[in-house]
């Protein structure tokens, strides 16, 4: 199996979570026809009031790189920066389980 994963946490400014996520949950919904999009989750935490995480597995790292380059992404990438204080990643290498 050689697919892609990564955890996203993103910090959004004071007050800015909900509208950030309901950006993330477009992008959500423009993923259902990405065959190589397997999995795209926005979770929000109950301790944390400004953080989004994202769980995403990809066919490949190199189909996560093409859905960036995307004009819809790109165009979700602009309206969604200036509400983000910060962002970590965490690249996965999935190796099994129930969904994958």
């Amino acid at each position: 199996m050689n697919k892609f994963g990564m955890y996203v946490k993103f910090t959004t400014h004071e007050g800015q979570r909900d509208a950030f996520a309901q950006i993330l949950l477009e992008a959500a919904a423009g993923m259902q026809s990405t065959e190589a999009c397997e999995l795209y989750i926005v979770n929000v935490s109950d301790s944390e009031p400004e953080t989004v995480w994202v769980t995403e597995i990809w066919s490949d790292s190199a189909a996560h790189e093409a859905s960036l380059a995307m004009e819809e992404t790109k165009e979700m990438i602009q309206r969604a920066r200036p509400l983000i204080a910060s962002v970590e990643q965490i690249k996965l290498r999935p190796l099994g389980g129930k969904g994958v």
